[in-house]
C-alpha cells in the first residue's frame, strides 16, 4: 500500500463551528488511524476499499439501521465523533479480518478458483472469522480452504466453471448456436387473447392483502402472462419497458464471459450472462442438471414469452408491468390497492419528491440518479425480471401468496439502490442542498 493521503484531523474545536462533517471523510480519517494492519482491506491511498465499506463497515461495524444517527451523508460533530470511535474500537477485528482475507485468497489460488470477485465473496466471511476465531492460527490454512470451498459450492462457482469449460469447446458452441436458432425459429407459434382488465385489476387489488388466489388462478387458466408478452415483439415495446436496448428482443448469443458490472438489459444478455447473473450470487441452485443441461434449458427459456419458462413468472411480469404504471408521472390506468401502495411508497421518498418538484439544477440530486427517478419504471421491471428468473432457476414456484412480496420488494430494492447512490455522491462532498430523508 502506498503512502496514505493525509486528511485534516477531526478536531472538536475547529469542527464544532462547522454545521456538518462529510461522512466519507470521517470514515477515511478513522481508517487511516488503523494503519498497516488493515492494508489488505485498503486502497493505495490508505482509505477503505469501496467493498470494505459496503460489505464490512456499513453492515457489520457502523450498522446504520441500528444506529440511524450515523447514517447521514453528512454528520454533526457528535455523530462524527461517535462514528470515528466506533471504527477505532473495531480495529482488532478489522485487523484479523484483513489477515483472514489474505489466507482465503491464498486458498482460492490453491484451489484454482477464478469465478467471482474475492472481495465480494470473502469480505463478510473474513469479518465473521475475525469475530469468532480471532487472528489466523496454526490451522488457518485448512480452515481457509474449507471456507473457500463452501462459498464456491454455495454460490454456484463450480457450476459456472464447468459451463465456461464447456463453452471453450468450438464443436459444443456450434451445437448450442444451432439449437438456439432452431428454438427461436418457432417462437410464439399461436396468438392468445389478451386478459381482461377486470381480472388483472382483481389480482392487483387482492395481492397486497393476500386475497389474489382466485384472480391468479383465472389468469393462469387464460395463459394471461403469455398473451401479454405478444406485444413485446412490436417495435419499441420491450425497449420502452427497459428490457432491451433494441427495437425488438434479439436472438441472444450463447456467450462465454460475463461480469456483474455492466451486464446488458435482460433480453440483451447472452445465455451464459443470464445464468451467471443468477448463479454468481444468492441462494444456490438445487438441481441435478449439469452445465450443458442448464444451458440447453436457458436456450429454451429465452425463446418463450417474457423469456421465462413458467406461466406464473409471466403473470408476475404482466402484473408488474401494470402495477408499475403507478410510478409514471402520467399515473396508472387502473386504480387498485397495488397501484396505490406502490405509488405511495415511491412518492413518500423525500428525494423523489424533491427531484420531481424542483428543476434539475437546484434539486441537489446527481444527474444519473435524477434520470432514473424520472424514468423509474424500466429499472423496476428489469429488477422484477431478474428476480422471477432467479426463482425459476431455483425451482421456487411463484404462487398468489408470493405476488405482493415480490412486487413490493422489487420497488424497495430500487429505492434502496437509488438512496445508496445518492448517499455516496453526497459523502464525496458533492455540493448540494440538504436532502431530507436520504440519510
Amino acid at each position: 500500500m502506498s503512502a496514505a493521503t493525509e486528511l485534516t484531523p477531526l478536531d472538536p474545536v475547529s469542527t464544532a463551528s462547522e454545521a456538518l462533517q462529510p461522512r466519507a471523510r470521517v470514515i477515511a480519517h478513522a481508517w487511516q488511524e488503523l494503519g498497516q494492519d488493515v492494508a489488505p482491506l485498503s486502497n493505495g491511498s490508505g482509505h477503505p476499499l469501496a467493498r470494505t465499506v459496503k460489505l464490512i463497515l456499513e453492515p457489520l461495524v457502523i450498522r446504520p439501521v441500528q444506529n440511524p444517527v450515523l447514517a447521514g451523508g453528512a454528520l454533526p460533530w457528535d455523530a462524527a465523533s461517535q462514528l470515528h470511535a466506533r471504527i477505532l474500537a473495531a480495529g482488532p477485528d478489522l485487523a484479523a479480518a484483513s489477515a483472514w482475507f489474505l489466507r482465503l485468497k491464498s486458498a482460492r489460488r490453491r484451489l484454482r478458483i477464478t469465478d467471482g470477485n474475492p472481495q465480494e465473496k470473502y469480505f463478510p466471511r473474513c469479518f465473521e472469522l475475525a469475530r469468532t476465531v480471532g487472528m489466523p492460527g496454526a490451522d488457518a490454512d485448512d480452515l481457509a480452504t474449507d471456507v473457500v470451498t463452501e462459498i464456491a459450492q454455495a454460490s454456484g462457482d463450480s457450476l459456472l466453471g464447468r459451463m465456461r469449460e464447456l463453452l471453450r469447446d468450438a464443436d459444443e458452441v456450434a451445437r448450442l448456436e444451432a439449437l438456439l436458432h432452431e428454438t427461436w425459429s418457432g417462437r410464439f407459434p399461436q396468438p392468445l387473447a389478451a386478459p381482461s382488465s377486470e381480472v388483472v385489476g382483481a389480482a392487483l387489488d387482492g395481492c397486497p392483502v393476500g386475497a389474489a388466489a382466485e384472480a391468479f388462478e383465472a389468469l393462469l387458466a387464460l395463459d394471461a402472462g403469455s398473451a401479454a408478452a405478444l406485444a413485446l415483439s412490436e417495435s419499441g415495446a420491450a425497449r420502452a419497458l427497459g428490457l432491451t436496448a433494441h427495437p425488438a428482443p434479439p436472438v441472444p448469443l450463447v456467450g462465454s464471459t460475463a461480469s456483474k458490472r455492466g451486464l446488458p438489459r435482460p433480453f440483451d444478455r447472452s445465455i451464459y450472462e443470464r445464468l451467471f447473473a443468477a448463479l454468481s450470487g444468492g441462494a444456490p441452485v438445487e438441481s441435478d442438471l449439469d452445465g450443458d443441461e442448464l444451458i440447453a434449458d436457458e436456450i429454451a427459456r429465452s425463446a418463450l414469452p417474457w423469456e421465462l419458462a413458467d406461466e406464473r413468472s409471466r403473470i408476475a411480469m404482466l402484473l408488474g408491468r401494470e402495477a408499475s404504471r403507478a410510478l409514471d408521472a402520467a399515473g396508472p390506468s387502473l386504480a387498485t390497492a397495488a397501484h396505490r401502495q406502490l405509488g405511495s411508497r415511491w412518492h413518500r421518498e423525500a428525494y423523489v419528491r424533491r427531484a420531481l418538484r424542483l428543476p434539475a439544477e437546484v434539486s441537489g440530486v446527481p444527474a444519473t440518479v435524477l434520470d432514473d427517478i424520472h424514468d423509474v419504471r424500466p429499472a423496476y421491471l428489469r429488477r422484477l425480471w431478474v428476480r422471477v428468473h432467479g426463482r425459476e432457476l431455483r425451482s421456487q414456484q411463484l404462487d398468489a401468496d408470493h405476488l405482493w412480496d415480490i412486487l413490493d420488494g422489487v420497488l424497495r430494492s430500487v429505492v434502496m439502490d437509488q438512496r445508496q447512490r445518492l448517499k455516496i455522491a453526497m459523502g464525496r462532498g458533492m455540493p448540494s442542498p440538504a436532502l431530507p430523508g436520504v440519510a
